[in-house]
């Protein structure tokens, strides 16, 4: 099994070429990019359309997943230069509502300094997905 990120002790590269979503403070190593948004639905739902939106994507492959504890983490290819990037996902339940999750996601290049944008776009994207009905 992959060694998931413990976004808990998780510390981030000083490049550029990272971004990190979190809720608020759950990380305690490491300064989000962003907050993370609340959904609606249950995080074993979130999980589900996680992994579906995962599926869907030709440049994007699971490396490994765990329902029980809510991890992803799959390899996003870059569509210019196909550059690999690791991305990171813990589903999480939000505290005294049982129906609504979080999660906490970290994309990040393997080479090169700058991304151009790219994991945080990459993030947003996503969580944009996920935000629609």
């Amino acid at each position: 099994m992959t060694d998931f990120i413990d976004f808990k002790t998780f510390k981030r590269p000083a490049r550029p070429n990272n971004w990190l979503v979190a809720p608020d403070g759950f990380v305690d190593a490491a300064l989000p990019d962003e907050s993370a948004p609340v959904f609606d639905r249950t995080p074993d739902a979130l999980f589900e359309d996680i992994m579906q939106m995962i599926a869907a994507r030709r440049d994007w492959k699971i490396k490994a997943s765990d329902p029980a504890s809510g991890r992803i983490s799959f390899i996003a290819v870059t569509k210019l230069l196909r550059f690999k990037d690791d991305v990171d996902i813990l589903v999480l339940p939000v505290e005294g509502h049982d129906h609504q999750s979080t999660l906490a996601i970290y994309s990040g290049s393997r080479v090169g300094y700058s991304d151009l944008g790219t994991n945080g776009k990459r993030v947003n994207d996503l969580l944009t997905a996920l935000a629609m009905p």
